[in-house]
């Protein structure tokens, strides 16, 4: 699925650039991001394992709102200093990207 193969570089590139967060924030927004990001392509792969649509579903549900944490938090990291605006943009784009073909295979579902 192309969903998950996004979301899958996604981490991988996410994990890249929060690298550079400042170092007390290890266990704060760097681990809340990680754990968003990673969410996203983890919730597709299980509910596609699911025996139901329905099941299936509340599982993109979830994606869908993993990725929406990430949107937020890239925003607060964007503005408290750690990713400057044309970083923020890049990953804004790549989330947008996402939501549209998570938004795309919740709809033909």
């Amino acid at each position: 699925m192309l969903v998950w193969q996004k979301s899958h570089q996604f981490v991988i590139y996410i994990y890249k650039e929060i690298v550079s967060f400042p170092r007390d924030e290890k266990y704060n927004i760097t681990d809340q991001i990680r754990r968003a990001a990673t969410s996203v392509p983890t919730n597709i792969v299980e509910g596609h394992s699911r025996n139901t649509t329905k099941e299936f579903l509340r599982f993109l549900y979830i994606a869908r709102g993993s990725l929406e944490e990430i949107r937020y938090l890239l925003l607060l990291s964007k503005d408290l200093g750690y990713i400057d605006a044309k970083k923020f943009d890049d990953m804004d784009n790549k989330t947008t990207e996402i939501s549209y073909l998570l938004n795309k295979l919740i709809k033909s579902l």
